[in-house]
Formats: structure tokens, C-alpha cells, sequence
């Protein structure tokens, strides 16, 4: 064997859940699911023909029991088992392994690993180098001089100084670090409290890791310190686990690997067999498989979506279904930089054709209001984007690599398109309805378009992968973000903004880098979301969530962008003068909390704070936090207040002042828009897994309304002249749901009635009749009401209205008795959520619960909670969105010109001309009250209650 000859090991294993999640499903003509060994059979092809090895093997687990088990019985008993689409390609794909001339290797067992680690040895002794192909962190502790890894994904090689930015060790450590941090995915469990970074500081310490047990007694740091004694035999099994062996049996001898020529025919009946026609033209045989089409785009249940609707009620051509292809690699792309109106006439020609293209923009700021666009980019397929630079200084040519960027010392004007001429071209593609433009997070795009400034273009149809992914998997995955999903879905390490602008006091605008340095930041994004709406989309048909993103999602991201665009007048002066009237009623505060403390302190020092109650006040009740200051949280304080600690109270009052100062009567005024004199909020519409939208920048949801203080931030919140505001929001629907849901006839007739619910609840639980009702009575069954909802404990029930634990207990015991169906729908949705792991909304928004099946109590718990909590609270949020959606064309049927301006949960602010705010407010509850129909056949009505004047707070 020659010393330049090369052994490439591919991990088989690892190729096939990659390939089976970064595609689209997809079914032969038989109907068995094909996906996975479409990706694999196409990477692998590429793979062996662009490396050429004089030796390969496609390396296979063969049984999830191994000898580790023996060593610990709990190791990888967290896995779950492998999707029930899976399952019948795994045999396919060792079929397409054959196919493609190559050997496999499986020894029961041992895992792909150890012969991996096996074969490396073998090779290294036999001259060879070695390439590993794979991305599995736990084969970098066998990179060595001739032992390389491939990254098939990101197309980066890892040697050792890629192992030890990974691990912060030497390859010949990684095994050490492995040890002490565990690994939650395969169940290793390490020393508690020490993660890979402190793992490596130790070992890099002390040499290795029976040195570094040896010497526990010498760490300074006493959790640390406790813990490798106490759980140094757990470390030591910990090793044993991760360690890779190289002595596994080897199936086969190592000239046995040696490539051969690939049967050209064997592996053409394999692809026709599986309906492969694009493989089949790729290596230049005749495509003449069966109807199933699986490589031609046969996504779903064996058929292509059909065409959907626009937004705005009009066929979106059937040209926007994704197409399902093997994944190209991120390294492989193609990047253009458009300078020239030749150029973007083509590739705006070619989308046109095409019929779907991504899309992004760079901007100069967050803020859609106040962003300033710079350029855009767009991708027609995987690896095939371009970015069209239109305002760019040019002034920064590369970052530096220290956090700094190297300047050109003598800048040129960039090569760029004029923006008139350039938006002369894209506003008719961008507002084209023949043409779907794909984004992330397009409402912030949409909104950037509509300004003026930014060309004035209404970006229409548009579908949206943070949506998608949203409403595929929310409380599943650990995020929406574009970069998020890139690494979960794509294995890929997107470029990050710091990258190419510097970072902290040295960033700089995205518009002052030159062109060229923007371009591959740019055209990465729509390349990135292309690739991700190629996965995601056909999803939704497969797992039946169609309706729910074509519904409510999508047809709501120009309506919020809409409402983004026109803001809210917000009177500075009226700020002004709260901020002066809380600053001095906190001076009052700090005057009193200093005399009954017996000292002057710091009140927004929670450190100072503890002390004064807890170590010099004496006070009980207190607890450390993990630092071993005194906790003095909103739940410490307020237990204290209740058993009548004035100072708790008063730091409560100082504390509530505080906020509403800092975070609404001072910050709103730096929220005001020059340009438009108003307040225009950011909407996530992926901010809560219940489906309900958040807003930031500033959050108008949060301001509190239950304290007169909170309310009067409201009245700054004004109507332009001549104009009035509209406040409409639903009378309890959350209860009214519960009652649906719950089949609770006594609720459902109470709300027919139109009687009061809660004095309703109150005669019921108590039995007091409703004539008899006082007001205090109907407080506490107010507070079982919405409690229930959410689960509330007798402890939570009795700190809320200041009652004995047991009264509390007895109360919700009395509720559950007189309302049945309550209790018989909190049992049945636990149990859905423990089968599934999921629950649904009415309008069949799934919602992943974790921790369901926790074994942890607490943990468990509060999981029942949210399961409980989250159909009610979603269905809510989903029937509000049905009307958002409905309300801008209902209002201008009606001839109607009031604008959509704000949203906070049950309640919606419009803005309207005085003369029509009557008629305005007809239209909107009469929308609002029929936005489940015909949908749900509801058996409570929906009530929305509307306000008319000149601020929120008089409206509300």
C-alpha cells in the first residue's frame, strides 16, 4: 500500500438521520417512505466521486445494545426510538450502500464508532491516511497525525486545532473532558455542575483525569471540589463509556476496502427500483421509473402539494410547491454580487420563471421604522443566491479578525445599481402574485419595503420559514431564528453578523462594509431559507398543520406589518409629567423605607436590601440564593407584606414606582419615531409556544393595568387630532372556552344568559343565592375562575386571597364538585399530552408539552399545568388572529378608513376619524364575534366589548 493512499470511513449511521431530517418526506410508488435513502445514496455518491479514496467503507450500527450497556445499564436509555418513517429505509439504505459498490461494516455489539476507531488503527499501521466522514464530536478523540475528519455538512476538515477550539484540549484529551461533562444525549453521566469549558481548565490543570481525581481534595472551589470526590467513580465509568475502542472485531480485512468500480447497472435498478429519476439522469441512465416520482419532487403522502392560496384570495401558481432534492452541501455554493442591471434583469427573469424565489433584505437598524434598506439578497436554489448591494459606502473592506475591521485607506464609490433603478425592477417581482417570495421573518421585510423610502412596495404572496417552524414545532425545538435552525435542521454554522461588522464599540453599519465584503453575509441568508423552506413546507400536509399556518399564521404577517407601519401617538408631555410625579413619590418612599429600616441603604440594591431585612432587621423567612446573598424577589417581599412587614410593602410600592419610570414614562419618549411622531412596536409572532404574539421596542403588552399607576401610562397612549381611539377586546373568552371545552353545561347556560359568571360560580361553590351576592364573595370565586385555568394550587389560592391553605383546598374541592366537566377536562388533556406529547388548540395548533413524563414532581407539575393552560390560552390567541386577519378587509367593504394599531392579547386598538368611530366600532365586534365561525361551532357566544376616546386609557 502507498503511503499517499487514503482510507475514507464514512459514518453510515450518522448520514442517514441527517439525510432523513434535512429532507422533505417522500414515498416510492409503493408508498414506502424514501427520504432518508434519497440523501444518502446522493451524498454518498458525491462523497466517494469527489474524493476518489483508494479505500472507503460505509460504517453501520448494527443494535442499539452494546458492551456499554453492560458497563451502565442507564447509557443511551434516553434515546427514543427512530421515526416510524425511518424505520423500513434503514435496510434500503444498506441496499444502496451495495448498490453503490461500496463495503459496509457492522460487528453486533460495538458501535460504528469503535470500528471506525478500529479500522483508523489498522490503517495507520498499514501506512494509510485516514479520513473520517462525519460530524459526531465524540470520533474527534481519535484525529491524530494520519487521522483526519470530514465534515460533510459544512465541508471543513478537522484536525487538531479544530478538536481544540471544539473540546479546549489536545485530541488526546478529549476522552478526559468527555469524562467530567457527560453527555445528556447518549446518557454519560459525568460530574455534575463541570461542563466542557470547566472540564478543560481542569484537565489542561492537571495533566489528565486520574491525576485530576487524585488531587480533588487540592480544588479550591467547594461545590466543584465535592463533587469529583463524590462522583469520581462515576467519572471514571464515565471514561470507559466515551472512550472508542480499537479492538473491535473487523468483519472484514482492511484490502477488502480497497473501491472498486462502481456496477453502473447494478446501481441504475437500484434508483429505478426506488423511483431515484433524478439519480438516474445524474449518472446518465434513462429515467424511466415507475409514477411514484419520489426524486422528482413527490413530497407528502406520495403526491405534490396542491397549488394554496394568496393571501389576498388569489392561486398561487403550482410552480411554489418545494421541490424535494438531496441536500448540497453548505460549502457549495455559488454567490453572485449584482452591479450590474443586466444581471438583476436576469436573475429577476429566471424568478419570474421560476415562480418562487427567497428573499432578505440588510438594513441599517432593527427597528423596520427607522431601518433604512442597504441591499437585498435572493436565492433560486440551494447554494445558487445573489446580493445586490444599494447603498453602501464602501468603507470597510474585511474584518481584521480581532473583533476591528480593516478600513480602505482610500475608498471608491462601489460598483452598485442606482436604488430608483434597481427598485424599478424588483417592486413588479416583489409585488407579483404570480411569484411566492419566501423569507424568514418577513414581516420585519414587509414592513422595511413599505416605507417610502425603501421603495414602497407591498411584498406579496409570501410564505415564511420562522412561521413554518413555528407552528411545525413550537415547545419542540429550542428556537425559530434563522441560525438556530440552520445548525438543528442543516448541521450548518451560519456567518455571523459580528463576523463581517465587527464587534462591540468597533461595529460598524452593514452599509459602510464594501460590497464584496457584504456578499457572502448576504446571499447566505436567502440561500439558508431556501434550503430550510424546502424542508419545512412540505411538513405540513404531512403532519396536518396546514390549515393552521394558511389560517392564521400567513395571512397574518402583512397585517402586523401594517400595523408596525403605522404606530401609535404617544404624548411626550403627558410622560413628562408621570416621570416627575413617580420620581417624587419614590423620594417620599425612600424617606419612609430608610426610617422604618433604621438606616439609610441602597433600595435597588438586592444585596443591601437582604441585609436590612434578614441579617440587621432579624426578619424570617429568608433564603440564600446560590451567591449566598439573601433572595429578595417579588415573592419574598410580598409573603413578608402579607404578614405585615410595612418596610416589604413600602419596597414593593418603591419597586413598582421604579419600573413604570424607567421602563415606560422615561423610555416611551426615546421610542418616539422623528419621522412620524409615534411609537411603532415589533410584534414576534413565534414569542409564545401558545401561539399568542409578544411585542418589544418598546413591549406594549406588559404595561400593568391592575394598579392605577400601571393604567395611567395608558393615558398616554393618544389618538391623533382629529382622530379617536377604539379599544375592543373579548369579554372573558378564555372562560367561555373552558366552558366549551369542557362540556360544563351550568357555565355554557350562564353565558347564553348573559349572567354575571363569576357571581354565577360564587352561588354555585357557596351556595349563596345571586340576589344575596356581595362582592367580596364574587372576588373569590373570580380568583377560582381564572385560577383553574391555570392550574392554581390551594397554596396559590389561599396566598392570592389571603386565606388558611385548607379553606383554600376546600374551595377548589367545592369547584371541582359543583363543575365536573372542569375536572374531567384537566384529566383528559393530561393524558392526551402524556400520549402524544403534545396538546391542540381548537383550531389544531399543537403546542409540545416537556416534562410531561418527567419524574421529577415539580417538574412534572408545572409540564400538567401548561397542558392544561395552553389549548385554552391558544384557542384564544388563534380566534383574535382570525380576526386581525379578517378586520382590514371587513373595514374597508364598509367603507370604513380606521386603522389596526396595536394588539395585547384580547384586546385590539384602532385608530379612527371622530365622525366614524361609531360605525367603525360596529364592524370590528361584529367581526370579532363571529371569528371562530364557521370554523368551530361554538356552544358560548363570543362577546367583544368597544370603548371610543381620546387615549387608550380612557377607551379601555
Amino acid at each position: 500500500m502507498s503511503n499517499s493512499e487514503q482510507l475514507v470511513l464514512i459514518d453510515g449511521s450518522g448520514y442517514i438521520f441527517r439525510a432523513f431530517h434535512a429532507l422533505p418526506p417522500m414515498t416510492r410508488g409503493d408508498g414506502t417512505p424514501v427520504n432518508a435513502v434519497y440523501g444518502f445514496t446522493g451524498m454518498v455518491m458525491k462523497l466517494v466521486d469527489d474524493l476518489a479514496p483508494a479505500h472507503v467503507a460505509v460504517v453501520f450500527d448494527s443494535s442499539r445494545k452494546t458492551f456499554r450497556n453492560e458497563i451502565y445499564t442507564d447509557y443511551k436509555a434516553n434515546r427514543t426510538d427512530p421515526p416510524e418513517e425511518l424505520v423500513p429505509q434503514f435496510d434500503l439504505v444498506r441496499e444502496a450502500t451495495t448498490a453503490l459498490s461500496l463495503q459496509q461494516l457492522e460487528v453486533p455489539g460495538f458501535e460504528a464508532d469503535d470500528l471506525i476507531a478500529t479500522y483508523a488503527a489498522l490503517a495507520e499501521d498499514a501506512g494509510l491516511e485516514t479520513v473520517i466522514v462525519s460530524s459526531d464530536k465524540d470520533l474527534m478523540q481519535l484525529v491524530r497525525g494520519g487521522v483526519t475528519m470530514l465534515d460533510p455538512m459544512k465541508q471543513r476538515r478537522i484536525a487538531a486545532p479544530e478538536v481544540e477550539e471544539r473540546f479546549g484540549v489536545t485530541p488526546d484529551k478529549v476522552v478526559d473532558v468527555q469524562a467530567l461533562a457527560g453527555d445528556s444525549t447518549d446518557n454519560v453521566p459525568g460530574v455534575p455542575g463541570i461542563g466542557v469549558k470547566t472540564a478543560a481548565e481542569l484537565i489542561n490543570s492537571y495533566g489528565d483525569l486520574d491525576t485530576l481525581l487524585a488531587s480533588a481534595e487540592e480544588i479550591k472551589q467547594p461545590k466543584r471540589r465535592e463533587n469529583l470526590i463524590n462522583f469520581a467513580e462515576q467519572a471514571r465509568i464515565s471514561r470507559e463509556l466515551v472512550r472508542l475502542r480499537d479492538d473491535a472485531p473487523t468483519p472484514l480485512p482492511l484490502a477488502e476496502l480497497k473501491r472498486a468500480e462502481r456496477d453502473m447497472g447494478l446501481l441504475a435498478d437500484f434508483l429505478q427500483a426506488q423511483d431515484f429519476k433524478r439519480l438516474l439522469t445524474r449518472i446518465g441512465a434513462p429515467a424511466n421509473a415507475g409514477s411514484g416520482n419520489a426524486g422528482s419532487g413527490n413530497v407528502g403522502s406520495g403526491k405534490a402539494e396542491p397549488a394554496i392560496r394568496s393571501m389576498g384570495g388569489s392561486p398561487q401558481p403550482a410552480a411554489t410547491t418545494p421541490q424535494s432534492a438531496a441536500p448540497v452541501p453548505a460549502g457549495d455554493t455559488d454567490y453572485r454580487l449584482i452591479t450590474e442591471i443586466g444581471a438583476l434583469e436576469s436573475w429577476v427573469a429566471e424568478a419570474r420563471k421560476q415562480g418562487y424565489l427567497a428573499v432578505d433584505t440588510e438594513t441599517s437598524s432593527l427597528n423596520a421604522a427607522a431601518a433604512e434598506m442597504v441591499g437585498v439578497s435572493m436565492a433560486l436554489a440551494p447554494g445558487r443566491a445573489c446580493y445586490v448591494p444599494l447603498r453602501h459606502s464602501g468603507m470597510i473592506v474585511e474584518a481584521d479578525g480581532q473583533g476591528g475591521l480593516a478600513l480602505d485607506a482610500a475608498p471608491a464609490a462601489p460598483d452598485q445599481i442606482p436604488f430608483d433603478e434597481a427598485m424599478a425592477l424588483l417592486k413588479p417581482l416583489f409585488e407579483d402574485p404570480a411569484v411566492l417570495k419566501i423569507g424568514h421573518n418577513l414581516k420585519y421585510d414587509s414592513h422595511v419595503l413599505m416605507r417610502p423610502h425603501n421603495g414602497g412596495i407591498r411584498l406579496a404572496p409570501v410564505d415564511d420559514t420562522m412561521c413554518l417552524s413555528y407552528v411545525l414545532d413550537a415547545g419542540r425545538v429550542g428556537g425559530h431564528s434563522m441560525d438556530f435552525l440552520a445548525g438543528h435542521w442543516l448541521d450548518h454554522s451560519t456567518i455571523k453578523y459580528d463576523d463581517v461588522c465587527g464587534k462591540g464599540v468597533k461595529q460598524v453599519p452593514f452599509g459602510s462594509l464594501a460590497p464584496e465584503a457584504a456578499l457572502d453575509y448576504a446571499a447566505e441568508d436567502a440561500d439558508i431559507t431556501l434550503r430550510l423552506w424546502q424542508m419545512l413546507r412540505p411538513r405540513l400536509a404531512t403532519e396536518g398543520l396546514t390549515s393552521v399556518y394558511e389560517r392564521l399564521e400567513r395571512p397574518l404577517i402583512p397585517v402586523l406589518a401594517d400595523m408596525e407601519n403605522a404606530g401609535i401617538t404617544v404624548d411626550p408631555s403627558i410622560l413628562a409629567r408621570m416621570s416627575n410625579d413617580f420620581a417624587t413619590r419614590m423620594d417620599a418612599l425612600q424617606t419612609e423605607i430608610h426610617a422604618l429600616a433604621g438606616e439609610t441603604f441602597n433600595i435597588a440594591s438586592p444585596k443591601q436590601l437582604g441585609e436590612i431585612l434578614f441579617d440587621r432587621m432579624g426578619l424570617k423567612g429568608g433564603k440564600k440564593a446560590k451567591t449566598g446573598a439573601w433572595s429578595t424577589s417579588a415573592d419574598v417581599l410580598e409573603t413578608l407584606a402579607a404578614e405585615g412587614v410595612d418596610v416589604a410593602a413600602r419596597v414593593l410600592d418603591w419597586r413598582q414606582l421604579a419600573k413604570l419610570k424607567s421602563t415606560y414614562a422615561d423610555a416611551l419618549v426615546d421610542s418616539i419615531l422623528g419621522e412620524t411622531g409615534r411609537v411603532h412596536t415589533s410584534f414576534s409572532m413565534v414569542g409564545a409556544s401558545t401561539g399568542r404574539l409578544s411585542s418589544s421596542d418598546p413591549n406594549v403588552q406588559n404595561i400593568p393595568i391592575r394598579t392605577a399607576e400601571g393604567r395611567q401610562i395608558r393615558t398616554a397612549f393618544v389618538a391623533a387630532p382629529g382622530k379617536k381611539l377604539i379599544s375592543a377586546d373579548y369579554s372573558q373568552i378564555e372562560l367561555r372556552l373552558v366552558a366549551h371545552v369542557a362540556g360544563e353545561q351550568s357555565m355554557i347556560e350562564a353565558f347564553r344568559a348573559g349572567v354575571d359568571i363569576h357571581a354565577r360560580t360564587a352561588s354555585e361553590v357557596f351556595g349563596i343565592p345571586l340576589d344575596q351576592m356581595d362582592g367580596e364573595t364574587r372576588r373569590r370565586a373570580k380568583a377560582i375562575n381564572f385560577g383553574i385555568i391555570y392550574g392554581i394550587s390551594g397554596f396559590g389560592l389561599a396566598r392570592q386571597l389571603g386565606i388558611g391553605q385548607g379553606e383554600a383546598r376546600d374551595y377548589i374541592n367545592a369547584y371541582f364538585e359543583n363543575f365536573p366537566g372542569i375536572r374531567g377536562y384537566m384529566d383528559r388533556i393530561k393524558l392526551e399530552a402524556r400520549e402524544t406529547g403534545y396538546v391542540e388548540t381548537l383550531f389544531g395548533r399543537r403546542i409540545h408539552i416537556g416534562g410531561i413524563t418527567a419524574s421529577n414532581p415539580a417538574q412534572r407539575g408545572f409540564a400538567e399545568r401548561q397542558a392544561i393552560n395552553a389549548p385554552i390560552q391558544g384557542s384564544a390567541a388563534d380566534i383574535i388572529k382570525r380576526a386581525m386577519v379578517r378586520l382590514p378587509d371587513a373595514l374597508r367593504d364598509a367603507g370604513i378608513e380606521a386603522r389596526m394599531l396595536l394588539q395585547v392579547h384580547d384586546e385590539l386598538i384602532f385608530e379612527a376619524d371622530d365622525a366614524i368611530a361609531a360605525s367603525a366600532v360596529e364592524v370590528i365586534r361584529a367581526v370579532m364575534e363571529a371569528a371562530a365561525d364557521p370554523v368551530l361551532d361554538l356552544a358560548v357566544p363570543l362577546v367583544a366589548e368597544a370603548g371610543i376616546a381620546d387615549s387608550w386609557a380612557e377607551a379601555h
